[in-house]
């Protein structure tokens, strides 16, 4: 540690510590606008300036070393004076420099009320300028569909170039020119691709980047915020929904170093059309082919005519990918008082089974243990579409350098290097063997990764593939690491299948349901992702007039993520509880209370009459569940279990879990947003093949 005198204050600090992070933990307020915590350092802006003693002019705070310092003449710790009338005048005079070319359109900016030039003009700046010439005009560049630009607000902090360069691994923001006559651009004016681009707007520090859907929607005043999580992948990426009245009008990312850190993927912040468009907002119920409005009544009549005369192993149900914990274990209650045993969460064909243990469906290593890793091995999954937010934890343990990547499965730019092991299971099979060069790194790692995705699971040869991976996993690392971390698609598989929402003795699976002749009633609570055969009677309990509803037979609309507090527990296993931000439109209700109302009309009644009451009885059942935001881990043991069960898996190469970002689910497919990135993304696609022809 290194001792320091801050505005009179002794602290000590790491050496590694700029002056800035010394000053500020030492409490003193610095200013800046091209520093930022998560990107590198470029010391472009001179906002963060500070006095040192025996420095004969102000120093860069952000870029200057504690370890830099000297000591006084006779051993004295370094002094740094913050609140110096030398200062003062050296930040007034940056100050004035960045308003000269600045126009004077607070009152038209998007970013007014959140900006943080605004604020230091506050502090720093004066009322009248010496400048007299005119201003500099630079022309708006177009970069896509997402970000708006007004490039003669921009200072030239660089954050948005330093963040697509390093965080998101897609470097289409640079430079050009020189002094007055430096513009930010995509050099040829072409769309961004990045998953990752609308955190630019979150680092602008002025209005020179800002969220074209968005534009001159609200004032931040205007706007109440609620915190939340997003369902859009399974990372549980903390986000903020700021609404007005009963309408969602913007999400932001939260601050969460354990998940997200503190960026969101661009269908996470986007989506809000997709929550007005196409929503189910009155029960609908089908009669001569055509689907008509109807009351709860008569919808609940028609249910109970078609369901009550069915027998228990005729009946089954499907949870979709954005269902919360309370209405899975609503469902399955409520089914299983029925005998009911044909439940599933894996309307994707996962072979995954809560009965192996919580480890063999876990990202055991957790997300944040990703930059403890010294290898990682990809088996089936392409992170960057999975999990955006994710493959960027990935990018930044790798940017650390030491860290070798291997993929087995579809050849894709990940944002980092790798090496392309094959396709399918063979290649799984020779590391697994030691047959191949990578095992050896693997076995030589202290704490490698072996991610296993859905692209490998979701086949009916993917217990044998999950086998193979955890033979790798626990064969390799130290013995108190576990590294075999499964990466879902899905926000509501781990909370399901912690719940047990699987088939029970004799039960069907998804796949088997979806058959025609198999089942005479199915339950469909948010499954938009599987085909029910013809002949089914068809419940669908969702929120938009999607695949399921479009073959349902009921229809009983529910509600969106936003609308409701549903417990949901990420990949790593980490339960989390977001605060309801807005309501149902229409007739439409909570999906639980659907539930407890329909139970009634089938003559099982469920005993909780409200929220708390559920999740009393969620939490007796399920103890782990109450331990909000914790991870309760799964045993290593499990996946040397897993281990040997051995099998044969087929050649059949893995196949991508995800074909489209922007269209994974349904509130995705009914936003504009998403179909106009998705096409830009197509587009950019079939250019780069083009190009590699």
């Amino acid at each position: 540690m290194s001792k320091l005198v801050v505005d009179g204050k002794e602290i000590e600090v790491p050496p590694e510590y700029t002056l800035l992070q010394a000053c500020e933990a030492a409490g003193a307020e610095i200013p800046r606008f091209c520093f930022h915590e998560r990107l590198s350092i470029a010391g472009n802006c001179r906002m963060c300036l500070v006095e040192l003693k025996g420095s004969p002019k102000p120093i860069a705070s952000c870029a200057w070393a504690v370890r830099d310092c000297r000591p006084g003449p006779n051993g004295e710790p370094p002094e740094v004076h913050t609140k110096s009338a030398m200062v003062r005048k050296a930040r007034e005079g940056v100050m004035e420099f960045l308003l000269i070319n600045h126009p004077l359109d607070c009152p038209i900016c998007d970013q007014g009320g959140e900006c943080d030039l605004q604020d230091q003009a506050m502090a720093y700046g004066i009322d009248a300028s010496r400048y007299r010439e005119n201003k500099r005009a630079v022309e708006d560049k177009y970069v896509g569909a997402l970000v708006k630009t007004i490039m003669n607000r921009c200072i030239h902090c660089t954050r948005c170039v330093r963040f697509m360069t390093e965080v998101a691994g897609v470097p289409e923001l640079g430079a050009i020119g020189r002094g007055e006559d430096m513009e930010i651009t995509t050099y040829l004016e072409q769309a961004m691709i990045s998953e990752l681009q609308g955190n630019v707007v979150d680092l602008c520090p002025v209005g020179a980047l800002t969220s074209k859907p968005y534009a001159f929607a609200a004032r931040p005043w205007e706007l109440n915020k609620t915190e939340s999580i997003d369902v859009m992948d399974a990372v549980g990426s903390a986000i903020r929904i700021d609404t007005r009245g009963r309408e969602v009008m913007r999400i932001l990312p939260r601050v969460n170093d354990e998940v997200n850190e503190e960026w969101i993927s661009d269908k996470t912040r986007h989506v809000v059309d997709g929550l007005r468009t196409q929503r189910l907002d009155q029960p609908y119920i089908r009669e001569s082919g055509r689907l008509r409005p109807a009351s709860w009544h008569a919808a609940f009549e028609a249910i109970a005519a078609s369901v009550k005369p069915a027998a228990p192993e005729r009946i089954g149900a499907i949870v979709g990918d954005l269902a919360a914990v309370e209405e899975t274990y609503a469902l399955k209650d409520l089914l299983t008082r029925l005998g009911v045993r044909n439940l599933d969460c894996r309307q994707d064909g996962a072979m995954l089974d809560p009965s192996w243990g919580r480890a063999t469906y876990l990202f055991n290593a957790a997300i944040a243990g990703i930059e403890k890793a010294d290898a990682l091995l990809l088996v089936g999954s392409n992170p960057r579409r999975e999990a955006a937010v994710l493959n960027a934890r990935i990018r930044k343990r790798w940017r650390a350098g030491n860290f070798p990547v291997a993929v087995i499965g579809e050849r894709a730019d990940l944002t980092y290097s790798h090496e392309h092991l094959g396709a399918g299971p063979e290649a799984l099979a020779d590391i697994a063997s030691g047959a191949h060069a990578f095992a050896s790194v693997l076995k030589k790692s202290q704490h490698p990764l072996v991610l296993v995705g859905m692209g490998a699971l979701a086949r009916p040869d993917g217990a044998a593939i999950a086998s193979l991976a955890a033979q790798i996993a626990t064969t390799s690392g130290a013995t108190d690491w576990n590294g075999y971390c499964i990466l879902h698609t899905a926000a509501s598989r781990v909370g399901a299948l912690d719940v047990g929402f699987v088939p029970g003795p004799g039960g069907h699976s998804a796949q088997e349901m979806a058959e025609s002749g198999v089942l005479d009633a199915v339950f469909l609570l948010g499954a938009d992702e599987i085909d029910i055969s013809p002949g089914t009677f068809v419940v669908y309990i969702g929120t938009h007039g999607d695949q399921g509803a479009q073959r349902a037979d009921v229809i009983l609309p529910g509600a969106a993520y936003p609308e409701k507090s549903g417990l949901y527990v990420n990949t790593e296993g980490r339960v989390q509880i977001p605060a309801r931000a807005s309501f149902p439109p229409g007739d439409a209700r909570e999906d639980w209370a659907i539930l407890r109302a329909l139970s009634d009309v089938l003559g099982q009644r469920l005993p909780y009459d409200s929220l708390p009451a559920l999740r009393r009885a969620l939490f007796k059942a399920h103890p782990h569940l109450a331990r909000i935001d914790q991870i309760t881990p799964g045993a290593r043991s499990q996946v040397v279990a897993l281990a040997g069960r051995g099998g044969a898996p087929d050649r059949t190469p893995f196949s991508p879990a995800i074909d489209d970002f922007y269209f994974t689910n349904p509130i995705a497919r009914a936003s504009a947003i998403m179909a106009e990135c998705s096409a830009i993304a197509e587009s950019a696609g079939e250019h780069a093949l083009r190009a590699a022809e």
